[in-house]
């Protein structure tokens, strides 16, 4: 069977999570369910859409992702079903989708209509419960792509990730997400840059504050707790972090705050 993840700002004091998986083993008793997280904090679309996006290429093909980070529930947003890498991806048309859309580049996407497959007493507040775990369920049972509605081409997009090129050349960068470590991730990448390229000159600046050296590990030499480096984590973007303490707290920085690329013209 597929294995079918769930992925919410739902937290697991209340009993969001568990409805959801209620209604998902109700349709399909054998259903393989993961949880990614459920500690996106409330709203956050973007924290959703990296977590998201650092994640799905580790699961096997046929896996259905089920994302519910939803302000917009009950509103004229659309639902959606999206099949891209080989696999699928179910939740609102909010932009939560949008990154992985973006780096894979080839699609479907099918809005979701065909009510026989949500649930009964359909809730204005819980489509995570009504639409989306039950649509999941159904298409871990074989139910073909195109029997929940009607294909569209318009998704929702969030800022994309590739880096503006200024007019010297420069590129300015941005904080996309900043994890439970306080590390401040951004959209530079090693098509942009690498270690090597510090020993050169490059550096990164951030609210006025200049990082020009690298480490491979976090550990990697000094233990300095205002000691701002350059990382490229395990999802493969570059960030920015301090060994045992915040990079976000030293730097007061926020997602979207600027990240600026500046190199010498040996870079």
């Amino acid at each position: 069977m597929p294995i079918i993840t769930l992925l919410t700002d739902f937290g697991s004091q209340d009993y969001f999570v568990g409805a959801m998986k209620g209604v998902i083993l109700s349709r399909n008793p054998s259903a393989q369910i993961v949880d990614l997280t459920h500690h996106i904090p409330p709203q956050d679309i973007q924290a959703a859409a990296f977590n998201l996006l650092a994640s799905y290429a580790s699961f096997p093909p046929g896996t259905i992702h089920v994302a519910v980070v939803d302000p917009g529930v009950g509103s004229n947003r659309r639902a959606l079903l999206i099949e891209c890498a080989g696999q699928f991806f179910i939740g609102p048309d909010n932009g939560i989708f949008s990154w992985i859309l973006e780096r894979e580049g080839d699609f479907r996407a099918i809005q979701l209509k065909n009510e026989k497959f949500f649930e009964h007493q359909l809730s204005k507040t819980f489509h995570g419960r009504d639409i989306f775990a039950p649509v999941a369920a159904a298409l871990s049972n074989g139910v073909a792509v195109a029997e929940f509605g009607d294909e569209v081409s318009d998704c929702v997009r969030l800022a994309s990730l590739t880096p503006q090129v200024q007019t010297d050349g420069q590129l300015q960068g941005r904080v996309i997400h900043i994890d439970r470590f306080g590390n401040c991730i951004t959209n530079l990448t090693r098509a942009h840059l690498t270690e090597e390229s510090f020993a050169t000159g490059a550096k990164i600046v951030v609210n006025g504050r200049e990082i020009s050296t690298a480490r491979r590990y976090f550990a990697e030499g000094g233990d300095d707790e205002r000691d701002l480096f350059c990382i490229f984590g395990s999802a493969g973007f570059l960030e920015i972090a301090v060994q045992n303490s915040s990079a976000a707290t030293v730097l007061n920085a926020h997602c979207g705050d600027t990240v600026l690329l500046v190199k010498n013209r040996r870079n």
